[in-house]
């Protein structure tokens, strides 16, 4: 009885806070997936931007391209590393990639910025003695490092809209 006092208290609570799933459409509102649809993402540069386009390209549109784009998002990247473990004979055996992603939100028709923002992605790994091992482990940081920010800026993108339906 008293582990379910708590447990109506936060349903209360959460109930009353303002919360609402981005995903439930509001009645008499555009589905959100509408305007993320509309989307167009420039050409990022480099590896990890081609990597970053794809996956905000399939995150924002997961139908495939629109014909029709009401909006372009401008991404630049910026990209260091950082030195973790260093041994006793000053070699590092772990680094952090550490990847800024500066995004930018244009309205076509009006050609102003409607929103923008700054995410920051920080994935480590192992250095090894063996050259292409440091190699992968480096490349699948940057992989994890664009899904993480793809998902930051598509997150923010999908608050902005939903806040921004009637």
């Amino acid at each position: 009885m008293f582990k379910l006092i708590p447990i109506l208290f936060s349903l209360f609570f959460l109930a009353t806070c303002g919360f609402e799933p981005l995903h439930i459409q509001k009645q008499n509102t555009i589905k959100l997936s509408v305007f993320l649809n509309r989307i167009h993402v420039l050409p990022i540069p480099e590896r990890t931007g081609q990597l970053l386009r794809i996956n905000l390209t399939n995150q924002l549109n997961p139908k495939g391209p629109s014909d029709e784009n009401d909006y372009i998002l401008s991404v630049i990247l910026s990209e260091k590393k950082r030195d973790l473990g260093v041994r006793r004979d000053a070699t590092a055996t772990r680094t952090d990639l550490i990847i800024t992603a500066e995004y930018v939100l244009k309205d076509i028709k009006k050609g102003a910025a409607i929103i923008s923002g700054t995410v920051k992605s920080v994935t480590s790994y192992n250095i090894l003695d063996a050259d292409f091992a440091n190699r992968s482990a480096e490349e699948d940081a940057r992989r994890r490092a664009s899904l993480h920010l793809s998902t930051e800026i598509s997150t923010r993108l999908k608050i902005f809209f939903h806040e921004k339906s009637p």
